[in-house]
């Protein structure tokens, strides 16, 4: 996959720093693409499920992968502690979605289910919970464990995620953060503490951060209920959008530039980071912008043909970064959907690109 050999490309060319990743809420392990950088990478997994942690620790082949169980969120004494909670939220759908009608014909089949099948499920509740007498404060962990320099933020935890976002205020460039991914529900209403997307997006772009993809999940009423898009029961092919996935990165090549000044290995992997969240544009305009930067790193012109290769998902044979661009300037029928009905060659070239890249 293209998107790997770029990562690969920029994994290699790293001498003094590895890749470092947060992730709250890392039941059923850490994202498989970050392993692109192994040897070179530094996990600090958190997750409520004490059992689900130490699975995974027993699991991990990484001796630079940590896992911890516990709660996060707000400090004790902090203002805005459980304010941000989606119960509201549930509140207004619990009755309503067909995905919980479906967890309360599965309530006794799932009492007897094993461990793994729960975390399947995504009935994380039900297994062996950490204290939530004590709660884990992610900024403060960090410093205790001596992160001076994490790359990537990734919060998912079903519960009070926004918290555990508010918790990095003003602290994003002291431990170096560069890419952040945020569980985000698109419901709710205007009260500024909720977790709502549109109080996610202020939050990240009053830290300086900009959004480079978003995924929404749709989810049917239960009055007429959707096939589901996993094996699980949440995500249906029709339905409101309901929740979804927030990528939000610096911008180093904007025109004005970001708040921060990223040395050459963290512009590498935020370029790499890019390619993996499937947004090879943004990786090769920031190439083409520090070019004098990655020089020395790797080579330009092969990074961005492995680019422009990920543009083609295709192609049997990808044109070089150079020529696809010529074949942009000539303003060339391929850039453009036939006009007409949609034949069957299309339709079935779309379930192979659905096969080849689902929606995670």
């Amino acid at each position: 996959m293209a998107a790997s050999s770029f990562a690969d490309l920029v994994a290699k060319g790293l001498k003094t720093q590895p890749f470092a990743l947060v992730d709250v809420g890392c039941s059923g392990g850490i994202d498989p693409r970050w392993r692109a950088f192994e040897p070179s990478l530094k996990v600090l997994g958190i997750d409520a499920s004490d059992a689900e942690c130490r699975r995974l620790t027993q699991r991990e082949r990484n001796p630079n992968a940590e896992y911890v169980a516990g709660f996060a969120g707000l400090p004790d004494d902090h203002p805005h502690r459980h304010k941000t909670s989606i119960e509201t939220i549930g509140y207004l759908v619990k009755q309503r979605l067909s995905y919980v009608r479906t967890l309360q014909i599965r309530q006794a089949w799932l009492a007897k289910a094993s461990h793994e099948e729960r975390m399947r499920q995504n009935e994380w509740q039900t297994t062996e919970l950490a204290s939530a007498a004590e709660t884990i404060v992610v900024p403060e962990l960090l410093t205790q464990r001596g992160w001076t320099n994490a790359d990537y933020l990734k919060i998912d935890i079903d519960r009070d995620d926004l918290e555990v976002l508010m918790s990095f205020e003003d602290r994003f460039e002291e431990f170096g953060l560069m890419a952040v991914q945020l569980e985000v529900m698109l419901v709710g209403s205007d009260a500024e503490l909720q977790h709502t997307f549109h109080n996610t997006d202020r939050f990240m772009r009053r830290q300086g951060f900009e959004l480079f993809d978003l995924e929404v999940r749709r989810y049917s009423a239960g009055a007429l209920p959707g096939r589901y898009i996993w094996p699980t029961p949440a995500e249906t092919e029709f339905g409101r959008p309901f929740m979804g996935e927030a990528y939000y990165a610096l911008d180093p090549a904007a025109p004005n530039g970001c708040r921060r000044t990223l040395d050459a290995e963290k512009l590498a992997k935020l370029a790499a980071v890019f390619s993996l969240w499937n947004v090879p544009d943004a990786a090769a305009e920031l190439l083409l912008t520090k070019r004098a930067v990655f020089e020395p790193m790797f080579d330009i012109d092969r990074a961005l043909d492995a680019l422009a290769a990920q543009a083609q998902p295709n192609r049997l044979r990808p044109r070089s970064y150079a020529a696809y661009l010529a074949e942009f300037e000539k303003d060339s029928p391929s850039f453009y959907r036939r006009e007409g009905a949609i034949g069957l060659g299309e339709r079935l070239l779309a379930a192979w690109q659905a096969f080849r890249r689902p929606r995670r």
